[in-house]
């Protein structure tokens, strides 16, 4: 893969609600699905996966970091309407809060849906707000993987923004894998930082407010620092602990 231009022209049938969208069909085998896709456009793993499970059944996971943009513009370009799931944590940067709200209105996303964790929970694992430092595999369990799964429930399939550039676990991901009772979307798997970058360029998406200030990945204020020069971009996240993954993407959510 080269180049992702922009891309507004995507197949008709892509709008439309599968044949059977009066019940709940088996979902196509992961592998059948990825293999189809190998050579697949963005836009095209998006129509495929709002062709597969209908609008109703298919939610977008976004995170409104700073390469964001680029997959809800291409998600726009196919179907504005498909359900998009934001887990707001209570430790974001008021900075991502106001660039969700930002890319809402600047891509005329219809149905984007705040998730927060339990109060209940919160207030039995982490009553002082210091989870994030003794245990932050504990403080993403309970902020962003419990109430993701919880959120999900609706749905037979998921779109997510990870990249194989980005390395680590990602970097074999395939277009689309298993996640227990759901399909799971990786539309950019194969894409380059310059396709992302040529998106942003193209559409003439706003960037995060933070990457002016150095903060190449942005996830929640205690746990992500500025990258230094030649770091990978998400080097700031986690800085000097093993983790480098929230746990939505290592365990099925189902």
């Amino acid at each position: 893969m080269t180049s992702l231009p922009e891309q507004k022209s995507v197949a008709a049938s892509a709008m439309t609600q599968p044949a059977a969208a009066t019940g709940t069909p088996a979902l196509p085998p992961a592998a059948a699905l990825n293999d189809a896709l190998r050579d697949a456009r963005p836009a095209d793993v998006i129509a495929a996966a709002l062709r597969t499970v209908g609008r109703d059944r298919l939610a977008l996971v976004s995170s409104f970091g700073t390469e964001s943009a680029a997959l809800l513009k291409v998600m726009a370009d196919v179907d504005p309407a498909i359900p998009v799931i934001f887990l707001d944590t209570g430790w974001l940067f008021e900075e991502t809060l106001a660039y969700r709200d930002t890319l809402i209105a600047a891509l005329g996303l219809t149905d984007v849906r705040s998730i927060q964790p339990s109060e209940d929970v919160l207030k039995r694992e982490d009553p002082d707000r210091d989870l994030w430092f003794s245990d932050p595999d504990a403080c993403c369990r309970i902020r962003k993987v419990e109430p993701l799964v919880r959120a999900l429930q609706p749905f037979d399939a998921w779109i997510n923004g990870r990249k194989r550039f980005q390395g680590g676990l990602r970097a074999d991901i395939p277009f689309v894998e298993d996640d227990g009772a759901r399909l799971k979307f990786n539309p950019f798997a194969n894409a380059s930082r310059a396709d992302i970058e040529a998106i942003y360029a193209s559409a003439k998406l706003p960037p995060h407010p933070l990457v002016a200030s150095g903060f190449l990945s942005v996830g929640c204020m205690p746990c992500t620092s500025r990258a230094q020069a030649g770091e990978d971009a998400r080097a700031g996240r986690w800085r000097d602990r093993a983790k480098t993954e929230c746990g939505i993407h290592t365990m099925k959510t189902s």
